[in-house]
């Protein structure tokens, strides 16, 4: 099961594990050997980027890079003194170790700039530099030399080259650094899984041709996205790492230590052997025109000393952005630890991890023991075992080859058996075809099925993940068992062994196990195959023939497995669980192997090769169906009772039970109404033209299409119905009117009803009043929409004019429900009785339906929409003529309650806290909160303007606020963990999908204006100085709690009696107009639900880069080291201080945004202020940043 390893020290031994000739992909490990000796004693320190000190010399094109422009590796032959001295910094600044000069070393790479035949020799010469600057020191301090591989320009899981070329290229790169000298090989950067196999097993051939044990490490790049660049998770990487058997995995550049955090933990906890760590210098920005990298050595080394505390790291280091001062920094961190110890580095931290036997696709990890189950294999991708697959597989359809391939994912399949092979096909050809399609487009772990070893080699050069090779036995001896087990030690495969020998097929149980116990030991003990990756089948034969010698094989397979179980507890069991039930009818089946299934996993069976969707749990079947099948596995026949003579009697008549689909509907009424709910598009001209023959286009609209509609409402309202699919109904339903509308005559009046909808004066948010647009539009009302920061005056002049059934107002802010009230008295005094729909955040319905009904005199015809959907219902009672009635039922339900008493209106809440307190008070309780903080440094004063890529805010993103409550996906009854996890399968695609488009059109422009102010309190007011200290820059007057020892935010920095001032930042941050622009060009263009799902992004984004500009900050401050690794926890203030938003209780007032915007020089990142206080673009935001650890969020 699982390997659990309680110290930094040699991984576990694998028993017997002998001599093989297949020596360069077994004895990949080499625990002996002095690098690994040292690391697993004390914390080592690796050097940073070669690249950083090189971008500081001044070199010219010609004379020193041969006019070869940023081909860094060639300064290995033009300028060799520079490079030696390049690595001596290093090792001056207190490195052990240095990377070559060799990243883009390989002859692929060096072919770009012409130089494919001096590969070798630049590689040998880079490590002969780097071990003469070692040796060039007298202190008798070991220093090592470590050959750099980087990921190159070429990934094969892209395509850009194939696997052969990739691993010879990489070989000769191998040669030129052992043939220097390393002491170990880091393939680093990397990218891609199956560039990875390529590079180990090309540094395994090369120290094998030379003779020697180099040690190989294995550092891959997790990017901002969560990913490496093709796709795999951390989990996913470490299990095809794992399977090489590489002595060191670690995380280097994309990120900073922070951002790395989550990643390092998840390796600490799981991965058994050795762990580094080499981050950037923080997450690139763009100041002033110019990349920087923010991290200072100081704050590298507080972030790097925590891994080293919290996760036991062997070896630390620096990336892109860190030159020599990083690494002195880090060498004085480790000093510091190893003091008392007699050395100059502290020993790791003990650590304790688990490691799950697992396969993988290139995306994720799946565990080989399913907890509380068992590791499905579906069977359905098999041209001898499946028609429609053979059938597709003929045709060339390999589109739907995948659809088929990911209905068994989705029905619960673990992995997917592939097999191609069947009369006159080419079976190597259509193989590679499945395997590139299935590797990329498949999220399931892959089982290569095929009897010819040049098929299994030719898919497992193509496939990324950490696949099952299907099968090995002994029929014609060990042969060629032998080839493929070679192969999976060197790809890095699971391996499935049928019990079958010279003499046949193991039927006896005692057969079963002599077999698997000789699989065993020449898989796992002569070629070093771990037994948790073997997978023993001891083969299972149907029992339904009738033949006396049959009847005990079921029974049989199960001592069998037990058997297996019990002498090797390590070792899967897995069976072709459909054999036991060959000859009979599909129904017979269904029951015959749910119920065996049942059985072989209380036996000890950890896997099946099944079809999932048609195994039922025994509660669903018939406890007689149960009976007899369990009567004929045990063959518990008497003189007058035959348990298969019962079973086909049982099941004559009978048709398996088929997973629950919706059947094609017969009429074309039918048909529509299920493509609306289902937001189906494909081929609904067709059915529509069909619908047309039978009644008229309004008929069609009005009886069918509406109904679908309402079903759609109702699904929602009920939970069923997530909002992104409402939308892509809605879409739909858009479809099929425009299709109509040619064909319809225009009527006056042929609409419902008709609506003016607006967000009221001041507030520019537009989401929620558009989806009632899109709700309503679709269920045939014509809403007049009028936009954002609408006066009344507009409103009243739409709903004359379009003799309107109702006006609509929307708005976000607490400010716009007092707007709303005041537009309503407007709209009465002008003489208006139309209904009134009021819908936004900051409402509440207590408010409506007390407040806003009472302006509204003197019929009160207002209601409260809780959403788009109440929206819609309540136009039915306008337009159905009981919106009366509901007005005088709810009149009737409040007049039984109490009235509210001491009730706060939106605009008494806002002015809430502002009296006035004694000076000697708030002087007293400001002492006390800043009597224990720091004196603050700001490295400038005033403001300045950064601009950050997309993808290094991108770690920040709010993902459960972004998937809740901006796209509107419910738990449904899950947990919110259980959320989140189908969350990561299911909308994660959805976001890289938006950030690929939002990238691919330049959409999100994520900018920041941020700065530092003196500052000091006085009574309830925040000063802000200019940086002598004494002229005043702004003044903010902020409210304070009503009660004794009230908070204020004004209590978190000295005292303006204090002869120091403190300081306090500002940041507005946005990601442009743009953003909004695209958004309302799609809901222009009835993209509803892109237009969702921009929107939401952009929101998030947005916030996303608040918290990325006030990360910044803390950073600048020395206060990063006490954010908190977790990012829920990050985002939950899992730092030191507040960032307070105007609009929210602390400081309310929207209009204390003038001061920050100009004091900010707002305007150099396009932010500015509406009429209404409002930043726009909408998807800004604005901030002031206290640094007091005492300063957290708190209500007024």
């Amino acid at each position: 099961m699982a390997c659990v390893w309680n110290k930094v020290g040699p991984s576990p031994s694998r028993s017997g594990r002998g001599s093989s000739p297949f020596f360069c992909f077994m004895d990949a490990m080499s625990s002996r050997l002095p690098l690994l000796d040292a690391l697993r004693d004390q914390v080592l320190l690796c050097d940073g980027g070669m690249g950083s000190r090189i971008q500081m010399l001044d070199l010219d094109l010609t004379r020193d890079y041969w006019g070869q422009e940023n081909c860094t590796e060639i300064l290995t032959l033009s300028r060799p003194e520079l490079i030696r001295e390049i690595h001596r910094g290093y090792y001056e600044a207190g490195a052990d170790m240095v990377e070559t000069n060799t990243f883009g070393g390989s002859p692929i790479t060096l072919g770009e700039f012409g130089l494919t035949d001096k590969a070798r020799e630049i590689n040998r010469t880079s490590a002969i530099l780097a071990r003469e600057a070692a040796d060039s020191f007298a202190d008798g301090r070991t220093r090592y030399v470590i050959g750099s591989v980087g990921p190159g320009t070429k990934l094969p899981s892209l395509g850009n080259i194939d696997y052969d070329t990739l691993e010879a290229a990489l070989t000769e790169q191998g040669r030129g650094l052992i043939e220097g000298g390393v002491d170990a090989i880091l393939i680093e950067t990397c990218q891609d899984t199956l560039q990875i196999k390529a590079a180990v097993n090309g540094m395994k051939i090369a120290r094998a041709e030379m003779g020697t044990t180099t040690p190989i490490f294995v550092q891959v790049t997790v990017e901002t996205t969560g990913t490496l660049l093709v796709g795999p998770d951390i989990a996913a990487a470490t299990t095809v790492i794992h399977s090489l058997d590489v002595d060191l995995m670690g995380l280097n550049c994309a990120t900073g230590p922070q951002e790395m955090a989550e990643h390092v933990r998840w390796l600490s906890e799981n991965w058994p052997r050795l762990i580094s760590v080499q981050p950037n210098a923080g997450l690139p920005e763009l100041v002033d025109g110019q990349t920087r990298y923010p991290l200072s050595p100081e704050e590298m080394a507080v972030w790097v000393e925590r891994f080293i505390v919290e996760d036991g790291l062997n070896l630390i280091g620096g990336c892109c952005g860190t030159s020599t001062p990083h690494i002195a920094a880090l060498d004085a961190m480790l000093r510091r630890r190893a003091e008392g110890t007699g050395k100059h580095r502290p020993a790791p931290v003990a650590r304790t991890s688990v490691w799950v036997p697992s396969v993988a696709s290139l995306y994720t990890q799946v565990p080989l023991r399913q907890e509380n189950a068992y590791f499905s294999i579906g069977e359905r991708c098999n041209a001898n075992g499946s028609k429609k697959w053979r059938e597709l597989q003929e045709a060339h359809d390999w589109d739907g080859c995948v659809a088929l391939g990911r209905e068994q994912a989705k029905e619960g399949s673990n992995a997917l058996d592939i097999c191609t092979a069947f009369v006159g096909r080419n079976e190597r050809a259509e193989m590679d075809e499945v395997i590139k399609r299935f590797t990329s487009s498949v999220n399931a772990p892959l089982v290569i099925d095929s009897t010819e070893t040049p098929v299994i080699e030719a898919a497992l050069k193509l496939h990324g993940g950490k696949p099952i090779i299907n099968s090995i036995n002994f029929e014609d001896g060990e042969g060629p068992a032998a080839d493929r087990l070679t192969l999976a030690r060197k790809f890095g495969a699971a391996v499935v062994a049928l019990t079958i020998d010279e003499e046949g097929m193991a039927r006896r149980p005692e057969d079963k196990l002599r077999i698997a116990t000789r699989l065993i030991e020449f898989a796992c003990d002569t070629y070093g195959l771990p037994q948790s990756d073997l997978m023993i089948d001891p083969l299972t034969f149907t029992i339904a023939t009738g033949a006396e010698d049959d009847r005990k094989l079921g029974q049989w397979t199960l001592e069998g497995i037990k058997m297996i179980r019990d002498a090797f507890p390590d070792v899967q069991i897995v069976l072709g669980l459909s054999n036991i039930s060959f000859g009979l009818n599909p129904a017979a089946r269904a029951v015959l192997n749910s119920v065996y299934l049942d059985h072989a996993v209380r036996a000890g069976m950890t896997a099946a090769i099944v079809h999932v969707s048609k195994i039922r749990p025994l509660h669903m079947i018939a406890p007689e169906e149960v009976k007899v099948a369990e009567d004929l596995i045990f063959d518990r026949r008497t003189a007058d009772y035959d348990p298969l003579q019962k079973l086909l009697e049982l099941f004559a008549d009978r048709k398996a039970s088929e997973a629950v689909k919706r059947k094609r509907a017969e009429t074309v009424e039918e048909r529509l109404k299920d493509r609306i709910v289902d937001g189906d598009r494909k081929g609904l001209e067709t059915d529509l033209e069909e619908a047309m023959a039978k009644m008229p286009p309004l008929e069609i609209i009005n009886t069918v299409l509406l109904d679908g509609m309402k079903v759609v409402g109702e699904l929602f309202g009920a939970g069923k119905m997530q909002l992104p699919f409402v939308l892509q109904s809605a879409e739909t339903m858009k479809a099929a009117v425009a299709w109509l509308e040619p064909h319809m005559e225009r009527i006056e009046g042929q609409q419902r009803g008709t609506i003016v909808l607006a967000t009221v004066k001041g507030d520019v948010h537009d989401i929620g009043k558009n989806l009632v647009d899109i709700i309503l539009t679709n269920n045939g009302y014509k809403v007049v929409n009028l936009g954002i920061k609408v006066p009344v005056a507009d409103m009243i002049e739409a709903a004359k004019k379009e003799k309107a059934h109702a006006i609509g107002m929307s708005g976000l802010l607490v400010k716009s429900t007092v707007i709303m009230r005041e537009n309503l008295e407007e709209i009465s005094r002008e003489g208006l009785d139309v209904p009134v729909l009021l819908g936004g955040a900051a409402l509440t319905r207590n408010y409506v339906e007390e407040d806003c009904v009472a302006a509204y005199s003197p019929t009160g015809r207002v209601a409260y929409a809780r959403d788009a959907f109440d929206g819609l219902t309540l136009m039915d009672q306008i337009t159905q003529n009981g919106f009366d009635d509901y007005l005088a039922a709810i009149s009737k339900r409040r007049a039984g309650k109490a009235t509210r008493k001491n009730a706060r209106t939106p605009e008494q809440a806002e002015t809430r806290g502002y009296t006035l307190i004694d000076p000697t008070v708030a002087r007293a309780r400001r002492a006390r909160m800043t009597a224990d903080e720091p004196r603050l440094k700001p490295p400038f004063w005033g403001s300045k303007v950064i601009e950050a890529p997309t993808e290094a805010v991108i770690p920040f993103l709010n993902e459960r606020s972004l998937y809740q409550f901006q796209w509107g996906f419910r738990k449904q009854g899950r947990s919110l963990d259980d959320f989140m996890v189908w969350a990561k399968q299911e909308l994660r695609p959805i976001l890289r999908r938006m950030l690929d488009l939002t990238a691919k059109e330049n959409i999100l422009r994520p900018q920041a204006a941020y700065g530092y102010w003196k500052a000091a309190g006085d009574g309830n007011d925040l000063i802000l100085f200019e940086e002598d200290g004494v002229t005043e820059a702004a003044r903010f007057t902020l409210p304070r709690q009503p009660r004794e020892d009230g908070e204020c935010i004004a209590d978190f920095v000295r005292d303006v009696s204090d002869p120091e001032r403190d300081v306090v930042a500002l940041q507005v941050v946005t990601v442009g107009q743009k953003a909004s622009d695209i958004a309302r060009d799609w809901f222009e263009e009835n993209r509803y639900q892109d237009y969702l799902y921009l929107h939401g992004l952009s929101v998030e984004v947005a916030e996303a880069m608040a918290e990325y500009t006030h990360k910044r900050i803390r950073a600048e401050l020395g206060f990063s080291s006490e954010d908190s690794r977790d990012l829920d926890a990050l985002l939950q203030q899992g730092y030191r201080g507040s960032r307070y938003s105007f609009g929210y209780p602390a400081c309310p007032r929207l209009e204390d945004q003038h001061p920050i915007l100009g004091l900010l020089g707002a305007e150099r990142i396009g932010v500015s202020l509406t009429d209404g206080d409002q930043l726009h673009p909408e998807q800004s935001t604005s901030a002031l940043v206290i640094l007091n650890k005492h300063a957290k969020y708190f209500t007024i």
